[in-house]
């Protein structure tokens, strides 16, 4: 389909692939959390969804070069299945948890006052859900952009020099439990209950999965709403001042609220990952953020045996420009 980009079914597909994909995903899941086994079925619905965005990046990529592969595949499917599967899953038990706790085991210590409107509609609720746990989300992002303790996690996940379907769960662990802190605790505080969690959780799935696909799709106004492809790329520019905007995970309400949701009336980036370097595998990527020599290779700085012996003048000039992108305190 590359050959027909001016054809008129090519902008018909580009408009509907995005809300198109989104809405299957959640028809697919109302049917999963209905079934017998949510886990199961929830999971053929995901890599269902997986096949069909990597089959349109085929069809109709936005970016042709990201169709060559980067050696970067095995550590990609590895960090979504491992670390991120695994904090979803762990989040799903603990959200059941204190449910399950306060309907059987201990009634005398609920709360006299309930915050949760669990008399609306399970729509209103999801989405009121979905505000407060964007929030949590919003901070832990904005965060890890902003303070290089924390960047040394969150830059894994920016370390890619292609955005595909493939590399929607690359995150280090200690990055994802972190979001899921920070985005799950005040649901438990003000009594959310599981059915609000899963859809909460199959948003973000959904979502996250288009926002990094290669897939030249045309979203609109969906762009003052959603977190799309096109806010996301910006988000993965190596320009400091294109990357630290666009925050949200699934909404884009509390950059738009913050003040740093950016939208510039042309395509968006292709050059993106950062300036420091993460280890080549996956074993590597895990452990590198906890040590000394790791963290200054992730953020970019020259081991300390380079600063206490330089070397000649001019590999030092060379060196500069790329020293001093990355000692910023906002990375890339």
């Amino acid at each position: 389909m590359t050959g027909y980009r001016n054809s008129l079914l090519y902008p018909f597909i580009s408009w509907i692939i995005w809300p198109g994909v989104f809405c299957a995903g959640l028809t697919g899941a109302y049917f999963a959390f209905n079934s017998g086994d949510h886990l199961l079925w929830f999971n053929v619905v995901y890599f269902s969804v997986v096949a069909v965005i990597a089959l349109f990046e085929r069809l109709m990529p936005y970016e042709e070069s990201w169709l060559a592969t980067d050696g970067e595949t095995f550590n990609d499917v590895a960090h979504s299945l491992l670390n991120k599967g695994g904090v979803q899953i762990a989040a799903a038990i603990g959200a059941s948890f204190p449910i399950a706790v306060a309907i059987f085991a201990q009634p005398a210590f609920v709360s006299p006052v309930h915050l949760w409107p669990d008399h609306w509609a399970l729509f209103f609720q999801v989405v009121l859900g979905l505000i407060i746990a964007e929030f949590g989300l919003y901070m832990a992002h904005r965060l890890a952009h902003e303070h290089l303790s924390l960047w040394r996690f969150h830059a894994l996940h920016h370390s890619v020099q292609r955005l595909w379907v493939i590399n929607t769960g690359r995150f280090h662990f200690m990055d994802s439990l972190i979001k899921i802190a920070l985005s799950q605790i005040p649901l438990y505080l003000v009594g959310a209950p599981l059915p609000v969690f899963l859809w909460i959780g199959a948003v973000t799935a959904f979502i996250g999965l288009l926002t990094h696909c290669n897939i030249d799709v045309r979203t609109g106004p969906l762009d003052w709403i959603f977190s799309t492809p096109r806010l996301h790329r910006w988000h993965h520019s190596r320009v400091l001042a294109e990357g630290n905007t666009n925050y949200g995970e699934n909404l884009v309400l509390w950059d738009q609220i913050l003040g740093t949701y950016y939208s510039p009336p042309r395509p968006s980036s292709t050059e993106i990952g950062i300036t420091g370097q993460v280890a080549s595998t996956f074993l590597g990527q895990l452990v590198q953020p906890f040590s000394a020599r790791g963290y200054r290779q992730i953020i970019g700085r020259k081991p300390k045996e380079q600063e206490q012996h330089p070397a000649p003048a001019p590999a030092a000039e060379a060196l500069q420009p790329r020293i001093m992108a990355s000692a910023q305190t906002q990375p890339d």
